[in-house]
């Protein structure tokens, strides 16, 4: 396995060895506090307010949706912390060591999209703190064809340039990072609620107001008809990590640190941020008369000396957030594609070169392109990969893995030449009720004449895709290949 002729192998995607396990549960505590505390999950929140949720409903639509994305987080997370394989290594197994290029590409794609999101974010950040620092905005005159200031592109070019230093850091350098400024996030969160409730004159204010839902006007009615797809987008908005989670629970000490570490950092810091968020955005709607759900452009109505540490901290946070969940997944990703060429540096450039191409700014245009057609559309994507994921590790293999087979390309995972028909066939049957729904909420002029059955699908497309990937991979697989040979393809520890 360790030949470096092996197309298969190179040393960032090989199994990890004793020595490299040294990640605690409070590592994985710090990290998922440092993902979680970040401002595109406030944005999702925020967005669900000014979709017109209550707070308690949109506090409890983000409780709900974590729950439930907990559970894929934990069962993919066991095959790295048992046997110390990244997420690209792992899909071998289900899809073959040809056919799991396809889920790759697919995780890295939307990890790429979410890394240009996140240097917009954090490029907008610097701008802002400049703007605070010399009184007026540095926005600059549009450019044409991109849509944005002049001082807006160079923000964002200025902090693309910033992340790149910490590509060569590696993981380690990127635990430590997310260690020591989680406490610093749960600060500055701390002085944004307080400025939030002192401002609107308490809580009592901001929890009385009423959802838009049951109010007179074009949204009285429809909180169920949009609780499934802001569920979804939930949902979707870890989609993404919840497939390369075993590129960091690789890293473990022990199974129990991954499992403890992430039941304890997901779903409460994430209940905390979305009661921040609802409370602020609230706030936003007495203090200024309009609902403000990008943070960044709130500290600069803000100002004041409060709000540059602010904006410092939140450019910090932008930087160990993104590094933490949109580069290291498709760093891995773009390697197994060709491990022979392709290491995890060169990974990592090509998933930032990619994120500045994307023109990131365009997905945060609005709440519904955010929400229901970005979040909602990658979660369609990615939520069969997960299906077929946990129903081949656990219910056929039963959590057991023949692992230098993964790295060998005529082993047990070679299937036909290296592709897995029957991962590829489950695939397209949990993508394809999706799409209608998906093009739908992209082009809603375009494609007005979808039926409404089609459409409502897409509103669980993340279920959907899960639910109909995994039982059709169960069905190919158990038809075409029997339980009891597959579970000795997996045998081996």
């Amino acid at each position: 396995m360790q030949d470096t002729a092996n197309a298969l192998w190179n040393p960032d995607i090989a199994p990890t060895s004793a020595e490299q396990r040294t990640w605690r549960w409070w590592h994985f505590l710090a990290l998922w506090i440092g993902m979680v505390m970040a401002v595109p999950g406030y944005m999702l929140v925020a967005g669900l307010i000014d979709q017109g949720m209550s707070a308690y409903q949109a506090i409890g639509t983000v409780l709900l949706g974590n729950l439930i994305v907990l559970g894929p987080m934990l069962l993919i997370g066991h095959a790295g912390a048992k046997f110390g394989i990244p997420y690209a290594v792992l899909v071998r197994a289900s899809f073959g060591w040809r056919g799991a290029r396809l889920p790759a590409l697919a995780r890295a794609a939307v990890a790429c999209g979410w890394y240009g999101i996140q240097t917009w974010i954090g490029g907008g950040a610097m701008l802002t703190l400049l703007g605070v620092v010399v009184g007026h905005r540095l926005d600059g005159p549009p450019i044409p064809l991109l849509g944005i200031g002049v001082g807006q592109l160079l923000a964002f070019a200025a902090f693309w340039l910033v992340q790149l230093l910490f590509v060569n850091k590696g993981l380690d350098a990127l635990r430590r990072l997310e260690t020591w400024t989680a406490p610093l996030k749960v600060l500055i969160c701390g002085l944004l609620l307080w400025w939030a409730v002192s401002k609107a004159g308490g809580l009592g204010p901001i929890l009385s107001a009423p959802s838009a839902y049951a109010t007179e006007g074009p949204k009285a009615g429809r909180f169920w008809a949009d609780f499934g797809p802001a569920l979804t987008a939930m949902t979707g908005f870890w989609a993404a990590l919840a497939l390369n989670i075993p590129d960091f629970t690789r890293f473990a000490k022990r199974q129990s640190d991954q499992i403890l570490g992430q039941a304890l950092g997901l779903p409460g810091p994430m209940a905390a941020l979305a009661a921040l968020a609802v409370v602020v955005t609230s706030a936003t709607v007495i203090v200024f008369g309009k609902a403000i759900w990008d943070p960044v452009a709130l500290a600069g109505d803000i100002g004041g000396i409060a709000v540059l540490i602010g904006l410092l901290i939140i450019s910090l946070d932008t930087v160990s957030c993104n590094l933490a969940a949109n580069l290291v997944g498709p760093a891995y990703d773009f390697a197994s594609v060709w491990p022979a060429r392709i290491s995890y540096r060169t990974g990592g450039y090509i998933t930032a070169a990619a994120g500045a191409l994307i023109m990131p700014w365009k997905l945060l245009e609005s709440t519904h392109g955010y929400i229901f057609v970005w979040l909602g559309g990658y979660g369609s994507l990615l939520g069969p990969i997960a299906g077929i994921i946990m129903v081949d590790y656990w219910i056929l293999r039963r959590a057991r893995l023949e692992v230098a087979a993964l790295y060998d390309p005529h082993g047990a995972y070679a299937y036909r030449g290296g592709w897995n028909l029957a991962a590829l066939a489950a695939f397209v049957l949990g993508i394809a009720p999706n799409v209608p729904g998906f093009l739908h909420a992209a082009a809603p002029k375009a494609f007005a004449g979808v039926t409404p059955f089609w459409t409502g699908t897409y509103d669980y497309a993340w279920f959907v895709g899960v639910a109909i990937a995994g039982a059709a991979y169960f069905a190919l697989m158990t038809s075409l290949r029997p339980a009891p040979q597959i579970q000795r393809a997996g045998e081996g520890a």
